[in-house]
């Protein structure tokens, strides 16, 4: 595929990557209102797996496992922590607000691929995370002891998936997966431990249309399809640049919480976003310029 063909459907993916993930925060908020965070959690990323799985037997791809070792790593961390923390948050908080909290994960990328990747921040990345640290310093302001638990386990759950997101390039580096398979097996073993607390823990469930409503979207949409472009996206792009590009999804949170939810952001909250969106303006161009080809090398991929 040509390059500029290339480079737009790899911003293609990211533009529908926002759209899922932006909605999955209110969906996620909907779903917990009828059932437990816990249940909501293992109970969409199973209906995920389940969806991978078929298509990967309707297209008559290997259902061979991908490397054990590696692939529970990156369930654990992906999956497992990310998922968790996400939803738990949500439970807790506004939904709008959550989602900005949870993408503290650009700032933890880029501090981690630095010293393990061997990518550097330098130029308008600078001024772009300068920008974006601005923003989400405002939206989370003030932070009161109503908030801090929710708060708190977003930023968790953000710095989870910046290690999944670097570790996810080191293991591409090394090994030549597919990644619909990498992402239906990543998946499956990081749901395990959640169903394991699932079955252990008493939940609650209420089977109302908008429950199974949400739990749909959130699983063949928002855990299905959307792991499957953001490790597509990955694959393309620098993982700090990634990561500041999927800033448009909290964005995207926040207006459909404000228009479903009723959640209005505060003045102080839209100057914040204001400033997220400036940041992924100033990131486009560099982001584009270093996008024809460049992914971790510290080893050659050897073919499984």
């Amino acid at each position: 595929m040509p390059v500029p063909a290339r480079n737009g459907v790899v911003y293609g993916a990211l533009v529908l990557l926002a759209l899922i993930w932006g909605y999955t925060w209110v969906a996620i908020k909907v779903a917990t209102n009828d059932a437990s965070p816990l249940l909501v959690a293992s109970g969409r990323i199973a209906l995920g797996v389940a969806v991978l799985f078929a298509i990967l037997a309707a297209t008559r791809r290997s259902l061979r496992p991908t490397p054990l070792g590696p692939t529970i790593v990156l369930g654990l961390l992906q999956t497992t922590g990310w998922t968790v923390l996400q939803t738990i948050a949500v439970s807790l908080g506004g939904a709008g607000k959550v989602a900005i909290l949870g993408y503290t994960m650009p700032f933890w990328v880029a501090l981690i691929a630095w010293p393990f990747l061997g990518e550097r921040i330098a130029g308008a990345r600078w001024i772009a995370l300068a920008l974006a640290a601005a923003g989400l310093a405002l939206v989370v302001s003030p932070l009161g002891p109503r908030t801090i638990a929710g708060d708190l386990l977003a930023v968790g759950a953000g710095f989870l998936w910046a290690c999944s997101a670097v570790y996810l390039k080191w293991m591409r580096a090394r090994y030549d997966v597919d990644l619909l398979s990498l992402t239906a097996w990543q998946m499956l073993w990081g749901v395990l431990p959640m169903l394991a607390l699932t079955a252990i823990v008493p939940q609650h469930v209420r089977f109302t249309p908008s429950f199974v409503a949400a739990m749909l979207f959130t699983a063949v949409l928002g855990a299905a399809v959307a792991w499957y472009l953001w490790m597509f996206v990955l694959s393309h792009l620098p993982a700090g640049v990634a990561g500041i590009a999927s800033l448009a999804t909290p964005v995207v949170g926040v207006a459909a919480s404000a228009l479903q939810l009723h959640e209005i952001p505060s003045p102080t909250e839209i100057a914040g976003m204001a400033l997220i969106v400036i940041a992924l303006a100033v990131n486009a161009f560099p982001a584009s310029a270093s996008l024809p080809h460049r992914k971790a090398t510290a080893a050659a991929p050897r073919h499984l």
